[in-house]
């Protein structure tokens, strides 16, 4: 059932349960604030108290200060606010990454965060959430993305460092330093890569290490004063793309580098990028990933956040769901320390005739 009241309201602090008094992943500072996930778009400074993950715990102390106020949940604990009960489900984003679930009296909403359906070496798998109101990340919602497999990316990635290594050059792939970096290098270093991880995100794996998990180690990251690297191996450095403009890819030249990034599906964004080659991985849902979702969860309702919502919000009108968009603030490249989420502005965007027609996209039929 479907109350009269939303149960979550869109205000320019983010999203806010009025019953709770209590806001999810605001952008503004707020006396309580329940984080899906530790990157800084959705985790920022400044809140009274965080409600997270406990995984999400250890890197949001490392992020915004070793003494913040958190309380620690974990994956279907429910929890009270003002007779409002929350739990939080796994979304399959990055380590710690949560769907908010919400429920009051007569009805259940669901705020999916930043979520994906492939499987992650990290992050726990997607739950489906039954609700009647969810409110989606459309990252990428728009039918042109749609993502390969994983590991026909990840196999891709390794023959490119082998061809590299075969002609004497290291391969420097771009990733961000919480998330893309850790299920990179997990998947590479399986696949018999020697891999390197530059001290930002060598940070990043210590914290994990010494709160949440284990990880294999890395070899020491060489400074420009280390003896002559062999590049005479497959060798991946993963690092952010800050790396490439202070110098301290230095010991690793000559060296090919490569975006890893959901953008990368788009010609475009891979010019404007520079780099030499871009492979197209996502810690997000691609366009089927969001309507299939849409369809398991039941819901009747859609509210759509994050990106270009217009492809998004008119498909599924026409499909009989009362859905609408939300607008959130522009991320930017500090947002994720990497790879500019700023693309979203032009790699996203769509023509009317793109609008008029995705009507017809293949693959993504859906009814409430």
């Amino acid at each position: 059932m479907v109350t009269a009241q939303p149960v979550i309201v869109y205000t320019d602090a983010g999203l806010y349960c009025p019953l709770a008094d209590v806001y999810i992943d605001p952008w503004r500072r707020v006396s309580t604030a329940i984080i899906t996930h530790a990157h800084s778009d959705h985790a920022r400074p400044g809140m009274g108290r965080y409600i997270a993950h406990r995984h999400s715990a250890p890197l949001l102390r490392h992020r915004l200060g070793k003494n913040i106020r958190i309380h620690v949940v974990d994956y279907g604990e429910p929890f009270d606010i003002r007779g409002v009960r929350f739990s939080l489900h796994p979304a399959g984003h990055i380590l710690g990454s949560a769907q908010i679930r919400v429920e009051t009296d007569n009805d259940v909403w669901v705020v999916s965060g930043d979520y994906k359906r492939h499987p992650d070496p990290l992050a726990a798998p997607f739950e489906v959430v039954p609700c009647s109101t969810f409110i989606t990340e459309c990252t990428f919602g728009q039918p042109v993305y749609s993502w390969q497999s994983p590991d026909e990316v990840l196999n891709t990635i390794v023959r490119w460092a082998q061809r590299n290594a075969a002609q004497g050059v290291s391969s420097v792939v771009l990733a961000y330093s919480l998330g893309k970096a850790q299920r990179l290098f997990l998947e590479l270093v399986q696949r018999g890569l020697t891999v390197f991880v530059h001290p930002t995100i060598e940070a990043v794996h210590t914290v994990i290490r010494n709160h949440i998990l284990d990880l294999p180690a890395s070899p020491d990251f060489p400074t420009e004063t280390s003896s002559a690297f062999d590049n005479n191996r497959a060798t991946v450095v993963i690092a952010p793309s800050s790396a490439l403009r202070n110098g301290d890819l230095a010991p690793f030249a000559p060296f090919h580098t490569a975006d890893v990034s959901g953008w990368m599906a788009l010609r475009e964004s891979r010019q404007r990028r520079g780099a030499s080659q871009g492979f197209a991985l996502s810690d997000h849902v691609d366009w089927h990933g969001i309507l299939q979702t849409i369809k398991d969860t039941g819901c009747s309702r859609v509210y759509a956040m994050h990106g270009d919502t217009r492809v998004l919000v008119r498909y599924l009108r026409e499909r009989g769901y009362e859905a609408d968009g939300m607008v959130t603030p522009r991320r930017t490249e500090a947002d994720h320390d990497d790879i500019a989420e700023s693309m979203s502005d032009t790699s996203s965007s769509v023509s009317a005739a793109e609008i008029n027609h995705v009507s017809n996209a293949d693959g993504g039929s859906i009814t409430p």
